[in-house]
Protein backbone atom coordinates (compact mmCIF):
# COMPACT_ATOMS: atom_id res chain seq x y z
CA UNK A 1 0.00 0.00 0.00
CA UNK A 2 1.30 3.48 -1.36
CA UNK A 3 0.42 6.96 -0.38
CA UNK A 4 -3.34 6.80 -0.76
CA UNK A 5 -3.69 3.32 -2.27
CA UNK A 6 -6.44 1.26 -0.42
CA UNK A 7 -5.06 -1.92 0.53
CA UNK A 8 -6.13 -4.99 -1.36
CA UNK A 9 -7.43 -8.05 0.88
CA UNK A 10 -8.47 -11.06 -0.81
CA UNK A 11 -11.28 -12.46 1.18
CA UNK A 12 -11.78 -16.35 0.89
CA UNK A 13 -14.88 -18.19 2.27
CA UNK A 14 -16.60 -15.17 2.75
CA UNK A 15 -20.53 -15.62 3.08
CA UNK A 16 -23.15 -12.84 1.97
CA UNK A 17 -23.69 -11.75 5.76
CA UNK A 18 -19.46 -11.38 5.65
CA UNK A 19 -19.39 -9.57 2.36
CA UNK A 20 -21.77 -7.10 3.51
CA UNK A 21 -19.60 -6.34 6.47
CA UNK A 22 -16.52 -6.65 4.39
CA UNK A 23 -18.06 -3.60 1.79
CA UNK A 24 -19.13 -1.34 4.92
CA UNK A 25 -15.56 -1.49 6.09
CA UNK A 26 -14.03 -0.45 2.68
CA UNK A 27 -16.60 2.19 2.69
CA UNK A 28 -14.77 4.19 5.55
CA UNK A 29 -11.06 2.54 5.56
CA UNK A 30 -8.57 2.19 3.22
CA UNK A 31 -9.06 -1.56 1.84
CA UNK A 32 -9.99 -2.98 -1.28
CA UNK A 33 -11.63 -6.08 -0.68
CA UNK A 34 -12.08 -8.76 -3.22
CA UNK A 35 -14.69 -11.00 -2.13
CA UNK A 36 -15.24 -14.75 -2.74
CA UNK A 37 -17.48 -17.61 -1.44
CA UNK A 38 -14.72 -20.31 -2.42
CA UNK A 39 -12.47 -21.52 0.13
CA UNK A 40 -8.89 -20.81 0.13
CA UNK A 41 -7.26 -23.74 -1.70
CA UNK A 42 -4.00 -24.02 -4.26
CA UNK A 43 -6.25 -23.89 -7.05
CA UNK A 44 -7.45 -20.37 -6.25
CA UNK A 45 -4.60 -18.60 -4.81
CA UNK A 46 -4.34 -16.55 -8.06
CA UNK A 47 -7.27 -14.43 -7.03
CA UNK A 48 -5.10 -13.04 -3.94
CA UNK A 49 -2.21 -11.81 -6.69
CA UNK A 50 -1.41 -8.24 -5.81
CA UNK A 51 -1.93 -8.61 -2.50
CA UNK A 52 0.04 -8.87 0.29
CA UNK A 53 -2.85 -9.88 2.83
CA UNK A 54 -5.23 -12.54 2.79
CA UNK A 55 -8.26 -13.21 5.01
CA UNK A 56 -9.39 -16.96 5.46
CA UNK A 57 -12.80 -18.75 7.53
CA UNK A 58 -12.12 -20.97 10.32
CA UNK A 59 -13.86 -23.61 8.16
CA UNK A 60 -11.36 -24.39 6.22
CA UNK A 61 -8.32 -26.10 6.06
CA UNK A 62 -4.63 -24.06 4.81
CA UNK A 63 -2.06 -26.86 4.27
CA UNK A 64 1.03 -26.42 2.42
CA UNK A 65 0.14 -26.91 -0.99
CA UNK A 66 -2.37 -23.68 -0.30
CA UNK A 67 0.44 -21.65 1.55
CA UNK A 68 2.97 -22.29 -1.07
CA UNK A 69 0.43 -21.42 -3.84
CA UNK A 70 -0.20 -18.29 -2.06
CA UNK A 71 3.27 -17.35 -1.40
CA UNK A 72 3.70 -17.70 -5.03
CA UNK A 73 1.91 -14.84 -6.08
CA UNK A 74 3.22 -12.43 -3.17
CA UNK A 75 0.85 -13.33 -0.18
CA UNK A 76 2.75 -12.40 2.95
CA UNK A 77 0.64 -12.53 5.42
CA UNK A 78 -3.01 -14.83 6.50
CA UNK A 79 -5.66 -13.50 8.84
CA UNK A 80 -8.20 -15.77 9.88
CA UNK A 81 -11.10 -14.67 10.86
CA UNK A 82 -11.13 -16.74 13.98
CA UNK A 83 -9.78 -17.36 17.72
CA UNK A 84 -8.21 -20.94 16.60
CA UNK A 85 -5.35 -21.11 14.65
CA UNK A 86 -5.30 -24.76 14.36
CA UNK A 87 -6.91 -25.40 10.74
CA UNK A 88 -3.48 -23.52 9.47
CA UNK A 89 -0.36 -25.21 8.93
CA UNK A 90 1.46 -22.61 11.01
CA UNK A 91 4.54 -24.05 11.21
CA UNK A 92 4.55 -24.07 7.19
CA UNK A 93 3.74 -20.57 6.81
CA UNK A 94 6.79 -19.28 9.35
CA UNK A 95 9.24 -21.66 7.33
CA UNK A 96 8.08 -19.66 3.76
CA UNK A 97 8.65 -16.45 5.83
CA UNK A 98 4.93 -15.85 6.09
CA UNK A 99 3.03 -14.44 9.49
CA UNK A 100 -0.44 -15.71 10.51
CA UNK A 101 -3.04 -13.78 12.80
CA UNK A 102 -5.82 -14.58 14.25
CA UNK A 103 -8.82 -12.38 15.61
CA UNK A 104 -10.63 -11.63 19.05
CA UNK A 105 -13.97 -11.81 19.46
CA UNK A 106 -16.59 -11.16 22.08
CA UNK A 107 -16.91 -13.97 24.15
CA UNK A 108 -20.14 -13.65 25.09
CA UNK A 109 -21.98 -15.71 22.36
CA UNK A 110 -19.83 -19.11 22.43
CA UNK A 111 -20.28 -18.23 26.70
CA UNK A 112 -24.33 -17.76 25.86
CA UNK A 113 -24.06 -20.91 24.08
CA UNK A 114 -22.12 -23.24 26.12
CA UNK A 115 -24.70 -22.49 29.32
CA UNK A 116 -27.55 -23.00 26.80
CA UNK A 117 -25.96 -26.52 25.95
CA UNK A 118 -25.47 -27.35 29.79
CA UNK A 119 -28.78 -26.95 30.35
CA UNK A 120 -29.97 -28.99 27.45
CA UNK A 121 -27.61 -31.78 28.56
CA UNK A 122 -28.91 -31.88 32.08
CA UNK A 123 -32.88 -31.62 31.45
CA UNK A 124 -32.88 -33.75 28.13
CA UNK A 125 -34.36 -31.14 26.02
CA UNK A 126 -33.27 -33.20 22.63
CA UNK A 127 -35.58 -35.69 23.14
CA UNK A 128 -38.04 -33.64 24.66
CA UNK A 129 -38.49 -31.59 21.91
CA UNK A 130 -38.26 -34.61 19.50
CA UNK A 131 -41.10 -35.85 21.39
CA UNK A 132 -43.13 -32.65 21.17
CA UNK A 133 -42.50 -32.68 17.17
CA UNK A 134 -44.79 -36.03 16.99
CA UNK A 135 -46.76 -35.16 19.20
CA UNK A 136 -45.99 -37.15 22.13
CA UNK A 137 -46.18 -34.68 25.00
CA UNK A 138 -45.50 -37.05 27.76
CA UNK A 139 -42.74 -36.32 30.20
CA UNK A 140 -39.18 -37.95 29.82
CA UNK A 141 -38.97 -41.46 31.85
CA UNK A 142 -36.31 -39.78 34.29
CA UNK A 143 -36.34 -36.58 35.79
CA UNK A 144 -33.63 -33.48 35.14
CA UNK A 145 -31.41 -32.48 37.14
CA UNK A 146 -30.10 -28.38 38.75
CA UNK A 147 -27.43 -27.10 37.71
CA UNK A 148 -27.80 -25.65 41.80
CA UNK A 149 -26.98 -28.84 43.03
CA UNK A 150 -24.19 -29.90 40.87
CA UNK A 151 -20.25 -28.94 40.17
CA UNK A 152 -19.39 -27.72 36.93
CA UNK A 153 -15.57 -27.83 36.13
CA UNK A 154 -14.89 -25.27 33.30
CA UNK A 155 -10.93 -26.65 31.46
CA UNK A 156 -9.66 -23.43 30.27
CA UNK A 157 -10.42 -19.92 31.73
CA UNK A 158 -9.37 -17.95 29.14
CA UNK A 159 -11.49 -14.90 27.72
CA UNK A 160 -15.14 -17.16 26.69
CA UNK A 161 -13.81 -20.18 29.56
CA UNK A 162 -13.68 -16.58 32.13
CA UNK A 163 -17.15 -15.70 30.95
CA UNK A 164 -18.58 -19.33 31.53
CA UNK A 165 -17.30 -19.23 34.92
CA UNK A 166 -19.13 -15.47 35.02
CA UNK A 167 -22.57 -16.98 33.78
CA UNK A 168 -22.20 -20.16 36.16
CA UNK A 169 -22.17 -18.03 39.26
CA UNK A 170 -25.33 -17.17 38.89
CA UNK A 171 -26.92 -20.52 38.94
CA UNK A 172 -25.69 -21.22 42.42
CA UNK A 173 -23.38 -23.97 41.43
CA UNK A 174 -20.02 -25.43 42.18
CA UNK A 175 -17.32 -24.68 40.00
CA UNK A 176 -13.97 -25.97 39.49
CA UNK A 177 -11.51 -24.49 36.87
CA UNK A 178 -8.29 -25.61 35.30
CA UNK A 179 -5.79 -24.09 33.44
CA UNK A 180 -2.03 -24.01 33.22
CA UNK A 181 -2.20 -19.81 34.45
CA UNK A 182 -5.32 -19.20 36.32
CA UNK A 183 -6.71 -16.07 35.16
CA UNK A 184 -10.36 -15.69 36.88
CA UNK A 185 -11.69 -15.97 40.47
CA UNK A 186 -12.43 -19.98 41.14
CA UNK A 187 -12.04 -22.50 42.62
CA UNK A 188 -8.80 -24.35 40.75
CA UNK A 189 -7.63 -27.68 40.91
CA UNK A 190 -5.48 -30.06 39.12
CA UNK A 191 -7.63 -31.70 35.68
CA UNK A 192 -7.42 -35.27 37.04
CA UNK A 193 -9.41 -33.52 40.39
CA UNK A 194 -11.82 -31.54 38.13
CA UNK A 195 -12.61 -35.05 36.05
CA UNK A 196 -13.33 -37.13 38.98
CA UNK A 197 -15.46 -33.87 41.24
CA UNK A 198 -17.36 -32.64 38.17
CA UNK A 199 -20.83 -34.02 37.15
CA UNK A 200 -20.29 -31.65 33.93
CA UNK A 201 -17.27 -31.03 31.98
CA UNK A 202 -16.89 -28.11 29.63
CA UNK A 203 -13.75 -27.39 27.45
CA UNK A 204 -12.72 -23.91 26.24
CA UNK A 205 -8.54 -24.37 26.24
CA UNK A 206 -7.01 -23.82 22.40
CA UNK A 207 -6.08 -26.70 20.39
CA UNK A 208 -2.51 -27.67 19.69
CA UNK A 209 -0.14 -30.47 20.30
CA UNK A 210 -0.24 -30.39 23.92
CA UNK A 211 -3.93 -30.34 23.97
CA UNK A 212 -4.99 -32.65 21.59
CA UNK A 213 -6.67 -35.25 22.95
CA UNK A 214 -6.83 -33.38 26.07
CA UNK A 215 -9.25 -35.67 26.89
CA UNK A 216 -8.09 -39.57 26.43
CA UNK A 217 -9.18 -42.76 27.02
CA UNK A 218 -7.96 -42.72 30.17
CA UNK A 219 -8.97 -39.05 31.46
CA UNK A 220 -12.68 -39.87 30.41
CA UNK A 221 -12.38 -42.81 32.53
CA UNK A 222 -11.56 -40.71 34.99
CA UNK A 223 -14.85 -38.41 35.19
CA UNK A 224 -17.43 -39.28 37.55
CA UNK A 225 -19.97 -42.06 36.38
CA UNK A 226 -23.14 -40.00 34.83
CA UNK A 227 -21.23 -36.70 34.38
CA UNK A 228 -21.77 -34.64 31.00
CA UNK A 229 -19.68 -33.53 28.52
CA UNK A 230 -19.59 -29.99 26.70
CA UNK A 231 -17.81 -29.04 24.19
CA UNK A 232 -17.24 -26.01 22.39
CA UNK A 233 -13.95 -25.32 21.73
CA UNK A 234 -12.18 -27.71 18.92
CA UNK A 235 -13.43 -31.37 18.62
CA UNK A 236 -9.64 -32.72 18.64
CA UNK A 237 -9.59 -31.56 22.43
CA UNK A 238 -11.67 -35.03 22.70
CA UNK A 239 -10.52 -38.61 21.88
CA UNK A 240 -13.95 -39.02 20.59
CA UNK A 241 -13.86 -43.02 20.11
CA UNK A 242 -13.09 -43.11 23.83
CA UNK A 243 -15.90 -40.90 24.35
CA UNK A 244 -18.52 -43.04 22.32
CA UNK A 245 -17.19 -45.97 23.98
CA UNK A 246 -18.19 -44.32 27.42
CA UNK A 247 -21.30 -42.89 26.22
CA UNK A 248 -22.30 -46.36 24.65
CA UNK A 249 -21.75 -48.77 27.80
CA UNK A 250 -23.48 -45.85 29.80
CA UNK A 251 -20.98 -44.77 32.02
CA UNK A 252 -21.34 -41.48 31.09
CA UNK A 253 -24.59 -39.20 31.26
CA UNK A 254 -24.34 -37.84 28.14
CA UNK A 255 -22.74 -35.13 26.02
CA UNK A 256 -23.36 -31.95 24.27
CA UNK A 257 -20.92 -30.87 21.33
CA UNK A 258 -20.70 -27.84 18.96
CA UNK A 259 -17.36 -29.71 17.47
CA UNK A 260 -16.43 -32.83 16.62
CA UNK A 261 -13.55 -34.35 15.41
CA UNK A 262 -13.21 -34.78 12.25
CA UNK A 263 -15.72 -32.53 11.06
CA UNK A 264 -14.07 -30.67 8.67
CA UNK A 265 -16.27 -31.55 5.43
CA UNK A 266 -18.92 -32.59 6.98
CA UNK A 267 -20.17 -29.74 9.01
CA UNK A 268 -21.29 -26.65 7.46
CA UNK A 269 -22.99 -28.51 4.37
CA UNK A 270 -26.52 -29.99 3.67
CA UNK A 271 -26.18 -34.19 3.81
CA UNK A 272 -29.69 -34.77 3.28
CA UNK A 273 -30.56 -37.44 1.04
CA UNK A 274 -26.22 -38.53 0.97
CA UNK A 275 -23.91 -39.97 3.38
CA UNK A 276 -22.65 -38.01 6.41
CA UNK A 277 -19.00 -39.29 5.49
CA UNK A 278 -18.33 -39.79 9.70
CA UNK A 279 -19.12 -42.86 11.30
CA UNK A 280 -18.08 -41.11 14.66
CA UNK A 281 -20.52 -38.52 14.13
CA UNK A 282 -23.24 -40.80 13.60
CA UNK A 283 -22.87 -42.63 16.59
CA UNK A 284 -22.75 -40.07 18.20
CA UNK A 285 -26.34 -38.51 16.95
CA UNK A 286 -27.87 -42.15 17.14
CA UNK A 287 -27.15 -41.53 21.29
CA UNK A 288 -30.48 -40.09 22.44
CA UNK A 289 -28.22 -38.75 25.71
CA UNK A 290 -26.09 -36.72 23.16
CA UNK A 291 -26.96 -32.83 21.25
CA UNK A 292 -24.53 -32.30 18.53
CA UNK A 293 -24.88 -28.48 16.85
CA UNK A 294 -22.48 -27.88 13.75
CA UNK A 295 -19.98 -25.27 15.33
CA UNK A 296 -22.50 -22.13 15.55
CA UNK A 297 -21.52 -21.40 19.25
CA UNK A 298 -19.89 -18.42 17.44
CA UNK A 299 -22.27 -17.68 15.14
CA UNK A 300 -23.65 -14.47 16.14
CA UNK A 301 -23.86 -10.74 14.54
CA UNK A 302 -21.46 -9.39 17.28
CA UNK A 303 -19.06 -11.94 16.07
CA UNK A 304 -19.32 -11.19 12.86
CA UNK A 305 -18.56 -7.70 13.28
CA UNK A 306 -16.09 -8.19 15.47
CA UNK A 307 -13.97 -11.13 13.26
CA UNK A 308 -14.35 -8.95 10.25
CA UNK A 309 -13.38 -5.35 11.80
CA UNK A 310 -10.52 -8.17 13.73
CA UNK A 311 -8.87 -9.05 10.44
CA UNK A 312 -9.15 -6.05 8.24
CA UNK A 313 -7.46 -4.46 11.36
CA UNK A 314 -5.26 -6.57 11.38
CA UNK A 315 -4.05 -7.03 7.67
CA UNK A 316 -3.73 -3.17 7.66
CA UNK A 317 -1.53 -3.07 10.40
CA UNK A 318 0.38 -5.69 8.32
CA UNK A 319 0.38 -3.19 5.10
CA UNK A 320 1.47 0.12 7.51
CA UNK A 321 4.24 -1.47 9.59
CA UNK A 322 4.89 -4.92 7.59
CA UNK A 323 4.01 -6.68 11.41
CA UNK A 324 0.75 -8.13 12.59
CA UNK A 325 1.74 -6.49 16.30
Amino acid sequence: MTGDEPARIAVYGCGPDEAGAFRALAARLPVAPVLTEAPVSAANAAMAAGARCVSVGHRTLVPEATLLALKAVGVEYVSTRSAGLDHVDVACAEALGMRVGNVEYAPDGVADFTVMLVLMALRDARSAVLRADVHDYRPAPERGRELRDLTVGVVGTGRIGGAVVDRLRGFGCRVLAYDRRPKVDAEYAGLDRLLEESDVVTLHTPLNEGTRHLLDRRRIGRMRPGAVLVNTGRGALVDTEALLEALEAGRLGGAALDVVEGEEGVFYADHRGGSVGSDALVRLQKLPNVVVTPHTAYYTDRALRDTVAGSVAACLRYEERGQDG
